[in-house]
């Protein structure tokens, strides 16, 4: 395996660094006071994207596109440095087109749209111009399980008929939001991954409702809020159907490899960021006559911190050369080991950072309470931990040799 990066890419990774310094982090109080207390748009977002654009810092995290698509077509392994840079702030990946669900969409997109499909959405999308959300997850089943979805999918005539219930759409809130990609069975009768099909559903549809912003554990999304959905009769062309019909899972994998390995990029960067927050803390504030950081249980968790996050660094820099190496021979596996281990990380950082922060940690005025409930949503999003456990599980061999037979074994002792 080779995790070193080429020239150019290096010269990207500086380049995206020193505008994320001098551009991004000085704004992050006025993006706080903005969005996050005052409820406004923020701005100088797209002030911001332009200048990034101009030095061609935009849409890093796709590495197929094509002739005609703005962006860098960076590896995986070459975003990732850039995806933990981002990864310090809520709104980082923003700034470069960057952010969830926008690039797992638009990788899903680019593999599956047509092209009136791709003029309607995938380039407004590739252009920052637009938002998007995908609908998957649903309350009334255990979505753990996605061939439960229950979202109905019927043809009348020209038309597609969609009824059902949707939530924990990310970015499905957002007012910039114009479209949603539904997850629905159409085939009934097919085989049990064979039922699904994904459609095309503009946010102003008739019959399509937002019925509430969603936070999980009093988070909120400000990046990309949450939505729940009711479908009423929601019609639209045959034209939007995603893909082929009865294939919405097998399309649907597109998107996950980029999603979840992404997810996990930027949580290296706060977990970086949270420790940088601890050890300044540690060295500032005394208790009974000590430095804080002067403590044994202190020292232990800053350097298990290191550990752990230089761990997981690496444990992602594999998955994702596995994804550009060898994008069609399981890799899959590479992604979940790294999407159960990187989220267990963060909280467990996290809540020692919120432990030696005191009340404080829990506030507003750090982003450690925002990390910390980020990693618990991530260890139920995309797939909880125990699905991807499972699937690991069954990938690892059965000895050929009995323990009675086991090599490693001796009878009697030595």
């Amino acid at each position: 395996m080779d995790f070193n990066l080429s020239p150019k890419s290096e010269e990207i990774l500086r380049c995206a660094e020193d505008f994320f310094d001098k551009e991004v982090l000085p704004r992050h109080r006025e993006w706080v006071q903005t969005v996050c207390r005052d409820r406004k748009p923020p701005v100088f977002i797209k002030e911001i994207q332009e200048k990034a654009k101009e030095l061609g810092l935009w849409n890093l995290g796709l590495p197929n596109l094509a002739d005609d698509e703005p962006g860098t077509r960076l590896t995986n392994l070459e975003f990732a440095p850039i995806a933990e840079i981002l990864g310090r702030l809520p709104w980082g990946s923003m700034v470069f087109n960057c952010h969830a669900p926008e690039v797992p969409n638009m990788a899903m997109l680019q593999a599956l749209v047509t092209p009136e499909q791709k003029e309607k959405y995938l380039n407004p999308l590739l252009n920052g111009e637009t938002r998007s959300s995908f609908a998957m997850t649903e309350p009334d089943v255990a979505s753990s399980d996605a061939t439960n979805i229950a979202t109905e999918i019927r043809e009348e005539g020209d038309e597609l008929v969609l009824n059902g219930r949707k939530w924990f759409a990310t970015g499905g809130a957002h007012p910039d939001c114009s479209f949603l990609i539904v997850m629905g069975v159409s085939d009934p009768d097919a085989g049990r991954t064979a039922q699904h099909s994904m459609v095309l559903v503009p946010i102003d549809t008739p019959g399509l409702t937002l019925v509430r912003e969603l936070r999980f554990m009093g988070w909120e999304d400000f990046v990309a809020p949450i939505g729940e959905f009711r479908l009423e009769n929601v019609r639209v062309p045959k034209s939007n159907l995603l893909g082929e019909r009865g294939q919405g899972f097998k399309g649907a994998q597109v998107r996950l490899g980029p999603a979840r390995i992404h997810h996990s990029m930027r949580c290296i960067g706060m977990a970086e960021m949270v420790l940088a927050q601890m050890i300044a803390r540690a060295h500032e504030r005394k208790t009974f006559g000590r430095t804080v950081v002067e403590y044994d249980t202190v020292q232990k968790w800053i350097a298990e911190a290191r550990i752990d996050i230089d761990l997981n660094r690496l444990f992602i820099q594999k998955a994702a050369w596995l994804l550009d190496t060898s994008p069609h021979n399981n890799t899959w596996r590479a992604v979940s080991q790294v999407k159960v281990s990187v989220p267990r990380m963060l909280q467990k950082v996290t809540d020692r950072a919120i432990q030696l922060f005191g009340a404080m940690g829990g506030t507003d005025d750090t982003l450690i309470h925002h990390a910390h409930s980020y990693a618990r949503w991530f260890r139920i999003g995309d797939g909880p931990d125990e699905v991807h456990l499972r699937q690991i599980f069954k990938t690892e061999p059965v000895p050929e040799w009995s323990i009675a037979e086991c090599p490693y074994i001796a009878p009697g002792g030595f």
